[in-house]
């Protein structure tokens, strides 16, 4: 078990203010390539109770019931483990969900999104604690899946940028991927997402920096937000006592500028949320100037402003995006350790293209013969068995 160390609100066995015991939610799943879809499911399960305890899935179990993960586990550990309303995380969770895991972790009920999960059978794995009656269900993300994630990788297409046009190659590849033949079912596939000032309240901290706080400003693009991120923030975390850690987020065009290609993988609005969602951060600017301006560090009041071990690329007049907090004597080069980056992401799965598309062609079509076997069971007659 993963413990959460510097949660705001940890509630492990705590009593409220009437005697009540804590209630204790249980979520579970692979969280490969976490996405803000995934940090809200959780944010929705963690509001249902008082203590968030997630399961995740082994690559083994993984690549038996649903085919290769991205990250490896030890990746998957941690990044859930880097979601702010997470409380505790539980390596190697069982695929299907038992009345047995709950006791053992002293959990009320489970909550899932209302999508299916599958077992390499077609089994719903949330059987068994749906028939006991200790199941809570939230809503899923719409406009977002791994699906689509991987799928805007391999399709070299900047259709997905904020202010783009959807492309007519992009569109009949959002109707295709991971399509079955003759098959459309509501959670495989492709829908755009759609930003609102709510989702936005819901996942910031809505805290100002507080007398005593170190205001450590951090910029870039965040994509794909993963775990060589996490390692960044969480070194930078570490570099005092009260960190108040703002994250400023360049805007998609600006990304492309110095990241080519058809990046960034995640707009601007899909970014800000991904990062929101992380424990270590306090605030995100959203659309951040490339360089780092006297205004922006006077309007902040910024302490420290910290980059990783990447490339800095000169703004496009050529000059040092870092030359103002350098001249102050504020800017730290911070090395995480970790060698992850978006890059190397990306060429995974491209690397393993074949595989995912595979994978999501099966998955569709395990889902739509889920959808069909109830529909035969709700247009069967009552009393009447097969």
């Amino acid at each position: 078990m993963i413990r959460n160390g510097h949660r705001e609100a940890g509630t492990a066995g705590r009593r409220d203010s009437v005697g009540q015991r804590a209630v204790r939610v249980w979520c579970d799943g692979c969280y490969d390539m976490v996405h803000y879809g995934h940090s809200n499911q959780l944010r929705q399960a963690r509001a249902m109770g008082d203590y968030l305890i997630v399961g995740v899935h082994t690559d083994e179990e993984i690549a038996k019931h649903k085919g290769p993960p991205v990250f490896t586990q030890e990746e998957r550990y941690k990044m859930v483990q880097a979601i702010k309303w997470v409380d505790e995380v539980v390596p190697a969770a069982p695929y299907v969900t038992t009345l047995e895991t709950l006791d053992k972790y002293n959990c009320d009920f489970c909550v899932h999104g209302n999508d299916i999960t599958l077992t390499v059978d077609g089994r719903d794995t949330y059987e068994e604690v749906k028939q006991a009656g200790r199941y809570r269900e939230c809503k899923r993300t719409q406009g977002v899946s791994t699906t689509d994630l991987v799928g805007r990788m391999l399709l070299v297409t900047k259709a997905h940028h904020s202010s783009q046009e959807m492309s007519s190659e992009y569109r009949e590849y959002a109707d295709s991927f991971g399509k079955c033949p003759g098959g459309q079912n509501p959670w495989t596939g492709v829908s755009q997402f759609l930003q609102t000032s709510q989702k936005i309240i819901q996942f910031a901290s809505g805290k100002e920096p507080q007398p005593g706080e170190t205001v450590i400003y951090v910029a870039g693009a965040f994509d794909l937000f993963h775990i060589g991120h996490v390692d960044f923030l969480e070194e930078v975390y570490k570099l005092a006592a009260r960190p108040y850690i703002i994250a400023g987020l360049h805007f998609d065009q600006e990304v492309n500028r110095y990241k080519g290609k058809n990046y960034p993988i995640m707009n601007l609005h899909e970014r800000t949320l991904s990062v929101l969602a992380c424990r270590y951060v306090s605030e995100v600017v959203i659309g951040a100037p490339y360089s780092v301006t006297a205004e922006l560090l006077g309007h902040f009041k910024v302490d420290l402003v910290c980059h990783g071990k990447t490339e800095i690329v000169p703004d496009r007049d050529g000059s040092d995006p870092y030359q103002e907090p350098k001249k102050r004597g504020i800017f730290r080069q911070i090395d995480s350790g970790s060698d992850l980056t978006t890059d190397l992401i990306v060429q995974r799965i491209i690397k393993n293209r074949l595989e995912y598309e595979a994978r999501n062609q099966k998955k569709e079509a395990k889902e739509l013969a889920f959808l069909e076997a109830i529909r035969q069971q709700e247009a069967q007659p009552a009393g009447e068995t097969a």
